[in-house]
């Protein structure tokens, strides 16, 4: 496995999504390119998963991930929605913050970790209201690499 931070420097998205599937096509789009797979595959994942119950954490915040077999490395992205959309959120909030993590079925290491970590950083109030103040993506991501989120290279084994 090669070495990868989390959330790649490139890994922040601003998008206009119309709705929930329309949202899961544009990150599948997005993470097939960076895994070097095909798109149907990534959002047949993604669909599958959410088919489970629904990956909004609430307070406008949604957490799609899944599995692939066949993929190198983890690959995450963060999404910021200019328009909320419904998510199906326990807590009825629509989503404007979609933290988007892949990760390779063969790395059994490292998978809830890293979603865990994303979770515990999120419950911080603070993080979620910069993440949606940022004016750029860059500042996004600079946000991100304080939590500890963006940092050293992790390997997905870890």
């Amino acid at each position: 496995m090669g070495t990868t931070n989390l959330f790649p420097a490139d890994g922040v998205l601003d998008l206009n999504a119309p709705n929930k599937s329309g949202l899961l096509q544009i990150l599948a789009a997005e993470a097939a390119t960076r895994l070097g797979c095909p798109e149907e595959e990534v959002l047949s994942a993604l669909q599958a998963r959410e088919a489970l119950g629904s990956t909004a954490l609430g307070r406008g915040i949604a957490l799609p991930h899944a599995r692939m077999e066949g993929i190198q490395a983890p690959v995450a992205l963060l999404a910021r929605l200019r328009k909320p959309i419904e998510f199906e959120a326990k807590d009825g909030e629509p989503v404007d913050l979609v933290f988007l993590v892949i990760w390779p079925t063969e790395a059994t290491e490292g998978f809830l970790p890293a979603l865990s970590d994303i979770c515990r950083v999120l419950r911080e109030p603070q993080v979620p209201r910069q993440l949606r103040q940022a004016k750029s993506p860059q500042e996004a991501l600079d946000m991100l690499r304080e939590t500890g989120l963006v940092g050293p290279a992790r390997t997905a084994g870890e």
